[in-house]
């Protein structure tokens, strides 16, 4: 162990990427220095998800392994929305742990390093946010909180629990934060929230498209992009801001959940199956040449054979660039538990595997017809399997991995003339 050094484990969505980042920053201001192995830090935080089933037991197991180092003179706290679910229940199980902390109390991590509390699982009225602390690995892109929590209550869902009620941050200061990133050399700016198109400013009044606005005009941003929509607060400015802004990734995250009306009833998803085509059909007529992704899950209780082929149906009409499926997780404390018992596993297994397989097949078409096509790639730097090869993303999403005769710094926009797509990605040849 090596005094004054801290090595954090993520699990999770961006905003647990984020909420690491706010952390490692703290610490390095107060001396910590990273390590890359658990053995050598003398403060070791696991930065935990709750949205699956059985998260905990992910993490009391993580616990386990380090009982030894937390025993032998190490700090060990528990972050992230695992921590917000069990709380003071950790410490109890695990008494070797010194703290738990909160998404609501990243910014107060002082008042738990100083011994002033162990269980930090409130969510304060006033939550510091000290940008200028944020430990941003990427040299090309900055993550920026614009909203916390969620007041949707979908049924099957415990963010509203783990992240607490919507907390919108003032326009001003989110302004501030992405011109700082700006002159720290970000070109790409991603806004974070679970339902960051419900933003609203209290003091200005101004909404998510106001913001979007605002960020995708600022000097010197050559990509902007954020996460994740709800479908019910998708409004025709929002759409405007997106249209009229080429700096606005044309990739939009909009969960749908599933594609049968009743179980989007049971889930309380606030829309119809066919309110979302209509607004899928309606996004696609003012942007052409977007790309959607989408957020499934199957198994849901009461869902029948004939409501998971509505959600095949779905994707064959909507035809998503990526999508992120799962069999239905119950989680303590949410609606669904009342609803009645999920599908059997051996029904959601085969399920889930016939909606990837679909997915495989309708990404692989949609790839292959880029092969030819010339695509603008924002560098980002070597790819992680081959240094030779160069590797960015395209405007809608797709990961481009490429060789060129240039010298690029991270941050450029080039064009590549794409050769091949392999399984998730484009491979192609930088033009001079």
């Amino acid at each position: 162990m090596i005094e004054n050094t801290y090595y954090i484990e993520t699990w999770g969505c961006q905003m647990n990427d984020l909420d690491t980042q706010r952390l490692a920053g703290q610490l390095r201001l107060r001396g910590f220095r990273p390590v890359s192995s658990d053995q050598d830090a003398s403060l070791i935080l696991l930065n935990t998800c709750s949205i699956r089933e059985k998260s905990e037991h992910k993490v009391f197991s993580r616990l386990g392994e380090l009982r030894e180092l937390g025993t032998g003179g190490a700090r060990i706290g528990v972050c992230g929305c695992v921590a917000q679910q069990e709380g003071e229940a950790i410490l109890k199980r695990m008494p070797f742990v010194d703290f738990v902390i909160g998404p609501g109390n990243v910014g107060h991590l002082d008042e738990v390093l100083s011994g002033a509390r162990r269980v930090a699982v409130d969510f304060p009225a006033y939550r510091q946010y000290d940008h200028l602390a944020v430990d941003r690995p990427s040299p090309t892109k900055a993550l920026v909180t614009v909203i916390e929590g969620c007041n949707k209550n979908c049924t099957f869902c415990i963010v509203p629990t783990t992240r607490g009620r919507e907390i919108s941050r003032p326009f001003t200061e989110i302004l501030k934060e992405v011109r700082h990133a700006v002159s720290t050399g970000r070109v790409e700016i991603e806004l974070l929230g679970q339902t960051i198109n419900a933003y609203r400013c209290s003091s200005s009044g101004n909404d998510f498209a106001d913001l979007l606005r605002a960020v995708a005009g600022m000097e010197g941003i050559k990509r902007v992009r954020f996460v994740t929509s709800h479908p019910a607060e998708v409004t025709e400015k929002m759409i405007g801001v997106m249209r009229d802004h080429e700096n606005i990734s044309r990739y939009f995250h909009l969960p749908v959940q599933s594609g049968s009306t009743a179980v989007l009833r049971r889930m309380k998803r606030l829309y119809t199956r066919e309110r979302y085509l209509d607004l899928i059909a309606h996004i696609k007529r003012e942007i052409p040449r977007i790309v959607f992704s989408t957020d499934l899950i199957v198994g849901f209780p009461g869902e029948t054979e004939e409501d998971f082929q509505q959600t095949l149906s779905l994707m064959n009409l909507v035809r998503f660039g990526s999508l992120f499926a799962f069999k239905y997780s119950p989680r303590p404390g949410t609606a669904a538990l009342r609803i009645g018992p999920p599908v059997d596993d051996v029904t959601s297994t085969r399920r889930l595997r016939q909606l990837l397989d679909l997915q495989e097949k309708i990404q692989k078409a949609t790839l292959n017809r880029y092969e030819g096509e010339t695509v603008t790639v924002l560098y980002e730097g070597p790819s992680r399997h081959d240094a030779n090869i160069l590797s960015g993303r395209t405007d809608d999403n797709w990961t481009v991995n490429f060789k060129s005769h240039l010298a690029l710094l991270p941050g450029t926009l080039v064009e590549v003339r794409v050769s091949s797509a392999q399984h998730y990605t484009l491979r192609g040849e930088a033009l001079p």
